[in-house]
């Protein structure tokens, strides 16, 4: 039997197998097998291991996604991590090549992926808080949010968390050294069945003080 002879669900059960470059090779292969590429129910868990993945056209974005996580482990996370101003030229040349890369593809999750009910992003050292608080508003249904090394997140993402994350069950803040251990108090107080977990974040450096996010939680969540 010829695999285009399959029916559709055969045919997806055996797509679920591959990986994504596998998938999108398999599918230039004819037009029955591209549009079995382009099943979303095909596309309910998206991961990424680095950041050139998220340019790929090998994958769908559609409101079947629940799980998405981008785990980027390189020696490259310790530059992007670094405070602006401290960054040398040449370690500036290196972060401007992906400085915009997650946000706007985050942006597009937030535009087509209303379902999404898990995320994790580690090493993510330009992931923003404006990004976070408009995936907070757009994925209702968001149960999980694990952060970790995301040195651009403050207590604004936790102020999004107390005001649109309804949904949310866990929440992870792990080596977010922008995160005060005061914010962490109030969103505790403000959502005491919430799972927070902030490991080293509140003990860690922070790159200003946080006085600003800091007002705003006070004013935001209730004492």
């Amino acid at each position: 039997m010829h695999l285009i002879q399959l029916n559709r669900e055969c045919l997806l059960h055996l797509f679920s197998f591959l990986d994504k470059d596998s998938r999108k090779n398999l599918a230039r292969t004819c037009p029955q097998l591209q549009d079995v590429f382009e099943d979303p129910t095909l596309w309910p868990l998206l991961h990424f291991h680095s950041l050139v993945e998220l340019k790929k056209d090998n994958f769908l974005l559609s409101p079947a996604l629940r799980s998405l996580s981008i785990c980027w482990y390189s020696s490259r996370v310790q530059v992007c991590s670094i405070e602006d101003w401290l960054k040398s030229a040449f370690q500036r040349s290196i972060c401007s090549r992906h400085e915009s890369l997650v946000n706007d593809f985050l942006f597009q999750v937030c535009d087509r992926c209303p379902n999404l009910a898990s995320v994790t992003l580690s090493g993510c050292g330009h992931v923003t808080d404006d990004c976070l608080v408009r995936l907070l508003r757009c994925c209702q249904h968001l149960r999980s949010l694990r952060l970790e090394n995301c040195a651009r997140v403050t207590n604004r993402t936790l102020v999004a968390v107390a005001a649109h994350g309804r949904a949310l069950q866990t929440l992870h803040v792990d080596f977010c050294r922008n995160v005060s251990a005061a914010g962490l108090r109030r969103l505790r107080a403000a959502c005491p069945l919430l799972a927070l977990r902030a490991e080293h974040s509140a003990t860690m450096i922070p790159d200003q003080l946080p006085n600003a996010p800091g007002t705003a939680l006070r004013k935001l969540l209730p004492r």
